[in-house]
């Protein structure tokens, strides 16, 4: 099969935004290990079988090549950009792969006008885009006519939920594929796929021991590229230190100096996010905002910082300070708008801000409690009293009776049970006595024994 890779150039010959054919370069002899063994027909293709399996999702497709546009939504180093190369292969389309960080309007629209005047030659073009949530509205929105009417084919990869990056527009016109991370049976082939073909490895001879072949399976964590790099790296440092022998001690040596750094491309940013999060919940300012640094000068993604927030100004603050998700989906909003470098700046305000606040897990807790409630099966009808009685059946069969409504009552408050009964009086919220969340606490527990006294009151005019 032949060729058909293209990458645009950001400095074409001739003013063309697509060489004819670079031929082999002196860059393409020092390409990355994990760019020289990666698989040229899907036989070498390793993981996603849900998906390329005889009878996953994209077979079908592969075997008729009638193909649709399609995000592959999944983690770094787990085949998306691959498989990409081998689709486009397998149909003998043109492949045009652009990447969504250094990509504009300009670049999506040549590939487009380039890709219709080869339509009209019979030529299929196949469009990746790496990074695709990295496009802002307007640069999606110029896919969707070339999209819809099937002048590109495209395929876009990310590492974030589509459902929250993609337009709706653009998402509507493709499907999803989820790709997971490989299994360390499947990083083990592809590690002794790339000893036996690869020729820089076979001439570094090097042997891997057990324990350092464990270790390297460890700490790729499911992804393929890392797996790559941190072989490169071990036999780098093997020769150096004029030795064939990979031993645990120096993948431990290397794996060490990988830590040291965070990496650009977002591909190992859990760790960085992981101490940026749990400082904010420390109500740790002056960590949380190093991190956010760190996150910031290594290229992260400033939605994806301010998107945690977000989740953290829930999860962490909660009621006793309700005003810092507010201020953290503001600065969602505000960074959206302004972009960076500025909004580096909204970041370190709502970070020291949401690190400064009273925290609590409460309302966290609460629903956690709920569904585990739930999923032991715990669910007994609505009390009756809690229904609608919408129809005159359902009001002869007690739907509603008993219902007391809330503002017909001293301080909106009744004797009434709104748990099933085998669940009345438990209690899932249970706010903590801090920040806001303490006058909540106070509220409730007055409330509480409001209810208690209106209870005895109606049992005592029974009696």
């Amino acid at each position: 099969m032949k060729n058909n890779t293209e990458s645009p150039s950001p400095t074409p010959a001739e003013g063309s935004l697509f060489p004819g054919d670079p031929g082999e370069t002196t860059a393409d002899a020092h390409r990355p290990l994990a760019e020289r063994v990666r698989p040229s027909s899907l036989d070498g293709f390793a993981g996603q079988h849900h998906l390329v399996g005889a009878k996953g999702a994209l077979r079908p497709l592969l075997d008729t090549g009638r193909l649709h546009s399609m995000i592959f939504w999944g983690d770094p180093g787990s085949g998306k950009t691959t498989l990409a190369r081998l689709i486009a292969d397998r149909i003998d389309a043109r492949f045009v792969s652009i990447s969504a960080v250094s990509s504009g309007v300009r670049e999506v629209r040549d590939v487009i006008e380039r890709a219709s005047r080869q339509r009209r030659q019979g030529q299929q073009t196949v469009l990746f885009i790496d990074e695709i949530h990295r496009f802002n509205k307007a640069q999606q929105d110029a896919l969707l006519h070339a999209v819809e009417e099937g002048t590109v084919t495209l395929i876009g990869a990310t590492t974030e939920n589509p459902s929250f990056e993609v337009i709706s527009p653009l998402l509507s016109r493709c499907r999803v594929y989820r790709f997971h991370p490989l299994t360390n049976e499947e990083l083990s082939g592809l590690l002794d796929r790339a000893l036996a073909e690869d020729g820089e490895l076979r001439e570094a001879e090097v042997k891997i021991g057990d324990e350092a072949r464990e270790a390297l399976l460890g700490l790729a964590l499911g992804d393929a590229r890392e797996l790559m790099n941190l072989v490169e790296r071990a036999v780098e440092q093997a020769q150096h230190d004029e030795t064939h022998e990979i031993t645990l001690k120096l993948i431990e040596q290397v794996a060490q100096q990988a830590l040291s750094r965070y990496d650009k491309s977002g591909d190992r940013h859990y760790d960085t996010i992981s101490a940026f999060i749990k400082s904010v919940r420390d109500s740790d300012p002056d960590a949380a905002v190093y991190w956010l640094a760190r996150m910031l000068a290594a290229g992260e993604d400033p939605l994806f910082i301010a998107r945690r927030l977000i989740i953290l100004a829930s999860e962490d603050i909660g009621n006793a300070n309700p005003n810092g998700l507010l201020l953290a989906e503001a600065a969602f909003e505000a960074v959206h708008k302004v972009g960076m470098p500025e909004g580096r700046i909204i970041l370190s305000q709502v970070t020291t801000y949401l690190a400064a606040s009273p925290k609590s897990n409460a309302s966290y807790r609460a629903i956690e409690s709920a569904l585990a409630e739930v999923s032991r099966g715990n669910q007994p009808a609505v009390p009756l009293h809690l229904r609608n009685a919408v129809t005159g059946l359902m009001k002869a069969q007690g739907y509603g009776q008993g219902y007391e409504y809330a503002h017909d009552h001293e301080e909106q408050t009744t004797s009434m049970e709104n748990l099933p009964e085998p669940l009345a009086g438990r209690r899932f919220y249970e706010p903590k006595n801090i920040g806001s969340e303490a006058q909540i606490a106070q509220r409730l527990e007055q409330i509480r024994q409001r209810r208690e006294q209106l209870r005895r009151d109606a049992g005592e005019g029974e009696s």
